[in-house]
């Protein structure tokens, strides 16, 4: 299963090829999901309180996504997000990193999403959840002050 995964993700991405896109009520990543803060690669006193993601379908074949965070101050934010899932670019509001985003769903349970802030790419984020449901993992990509790419994986858990 995690072969075709990585192949239909692949699939999506390359030019000259396709994947459908799947429905958003279809998706097992709708709801809200909690980031395990203890699993966040940096230092512990840097790291937020809380990060949560609520993935919903307000209608008319969009995908909505919301992240409230509580950082390590206890200062809040609130990001919307809510674009098509045909890789056009719509707005973001609320959030530090990005204006942008565009979003692609090559399987019900596989999110690809491409943020940007002034024109400027920020990163990419692959959310997967896994077989039973429960649990959500983040690929996110950045590139580094150096110019080179880097990656980090972030874990959740499912949330109601």
């Amino acid at each position: 299963m995690k072969a075709l995964r990585t192949f239909v993700l692949l699939t999506a991405l390359l030019p000259g090829t396709s994947a459908l896109a799947h429905s958003p009520a279809a998706s097992p990543l709708t709801g809200r999901w909690t980031v395990d803060v203890s699993r966040l690669a940096m230092a512990p006193a840097a790291r937020p309180k809380s990060v949560t993601i609520t993935f919903s379908d307000p209608g008319q074949g969009s995908w909505q996504t919301q992240v409230d965070i509580v950082d390590a101050g206890g200062g809040k934010s609130h990001v919307v997000g809510i674009a098509t899932l045909d890789g056009k670019a719509a707005k973001v509001e609320g959030s530090a990193e990005a204006d942008a985003v565009a979003l692609k769903m090559p399987e019900p349970g596989v999110l690809v999403m491409a943020l940007s802030r002034s024109g400027v790419p920020a990163s990419t984020r692959i959310y997967t959840v896994d077989v039973g449901g429960k649990t959500m993992t983040e690929t996110v990509t950045y590139l580094g002050s150096d110019g080179l790419p880097f990656m980090r994986t972030n874990y959740f858990a499912r949330a109601d």
